[in-house]
């Protein structure tokens, strides 16, 4: 496998819709959770996800389609090209960018691109999910911003500075140096703010996630990430940088990683642990979900295990994998593996006691509101 994205790998594995091995209790058995009512008409995002589990290159199918519309996500930020690398980032971010934009014109009546966010409201009364293209690097600029300006033309609206490992914008949060922002990362966040870009600072080290958000002119987001006062793992952020993402009007994404706890399958609780210490340290008003997976259900089948465990040796040999990924961990929670995971979760909120208003907010209130304020 030459692409070491774990998300590519989601999407290469074929995974389908279907009998999922680690797929939730259907709707109505005995302790499956309950719907929550207002989620027909709540705004979702997802700040970090994908329309299907296939790879670029692989037309949607219908009971992706499908899934998508049942889902009831009115927007995702949606990662294009590769990370970890600069050999072809370029040219591969150009072909996602092109592939995606004729999956999105083939099926207009489903996806719509989203290239403003005050437009996501008005789309969600369609009934369609509007995807936003964003990248989760930039080892595709290299050291030439101009091709900022040329992103920014083909409609890359959200960028993350670094991955897990330094690259010339500033240090990923798996460098032990934590040497934080470059002078090319500072001028890169110059030109995101003239040209309303989204700063995303999910996978910066601690000092570029701190400079990040003190060197933007705007609001900045933490698309999906974990609480490290909860599990203190590199991927997790501190409450000194939670607390200044929202002092700063940013909103950070809880995501559905193993990074939640410190072994075996990340579940719902994890989740809802996490996002309860993101309300407490940063207030109902920056807190949301960015779940790092596609909408579809993932189909745990013999084959999938296989080749999860290969991909997570292959980002360990190729040095861009995290502390915490293991075979035996996969990267989405068994009881929200299904396309209206948020419904689910939404539910288990309410039974402990969050108001419909806050809930609304999480699911996808405050990243619209973000987005709207600097995706413009």
């Amino acid at each position: 496998m030459n692409d070491v994205n774990r998300r590519d790998f989601l999407r290469q594995s074929g995974a389908l819709l279907g009998a999922a091995v680690l797929a939730p209790a259907p709707a109505g058995a005995a302790g499956a959770p309950a719907q929550w009512p207002p989620y027909s008409k709540a705004l979702v995002i997802d700040a970090c996800g994908a329309p299907s589990q296939t790879d670029t290159g692989t037309p949607l199918d219908a009971a992706t389609l499908a899934a998508i519309r049942d889902s009831g996500v009115a927007a995702i930020n949606f990662t294009l090209g590769n990370v970890g690398r600069y050999q072809g980032a370029f040219d591969e971010a150009i072909r996602s960018i092109a592939f995606w934009d004729g999956e999105i014109a083939a099926h207009r009546e489903v996806l719509a691109k989203v290239t403003r966010g005050a437009d996501i409201a008005a789309l969600h009364a369609t009934g369609r999910l509007g995807v936003i293209y964003g990248f989760q690097d930039t080892t595709m600029y290299g050291e030439n911003l101009d091709r900022f300006d040329t992103f920014h033309a083909l409609g890359v609206r959200i960028v993350q500075l670094t991955y897990n490992r330094r690259n010339l914008m500033g240090d990923g949060c798996m460098e032990s140096g934590n040497a934080g922002l470059s002078r090319l990362g500072h001028e890169m966040i110059e030109r995101m703010d003239a040209l309303g870009t989204l700063l995303d600072l999910s996978h910066c080290g601690q000092r570029t996630t701190r400079e990040g958000i003190e060197a933007s002119k705007h609001p900045v987001a933490i698309t999906h990430a974990g609480c490290a006062a909860v599990h203190d793992t590199p991927r997790n952020k501190r409450d000194e940088e939670l607390r200044l993402l929202a002092d700063r009007g940013g909103v950070a994404g809880i995501y559905f990683m193993p990074y939640l706890r410190a072994s075996g399958q990340v579940t719902a609780d994890d989740v809802i642990r996490h996002v309860e210490h993101a309300l407490e340290v940063c207030g109902e008003d920056h807190v949301g979900i960015g779940s790092d997976g596609a909408i579809p259900a993932v189909d745990v089948t013999p084959e999938f295990k296989q080749r999860f465990a290969a991909e997570v040796e292959q980002r360990r040999k190729s040095g861009i994998a995290a502390v915490g990924e293991n075979s035996d961990s996969y990267t989405f929670a068994p009881d929200l593996n299904s396309p209206r995971r948020l419904d689910t979760l939404a539910a288990m909120l309410h039974a402990r006691g969050h108001g419909d208003a806050r809930i609304e907010k999480i699911l996808g209130g405050n990243f619209a509101r973000l987005f709207a304020q600097v995706i413009l």
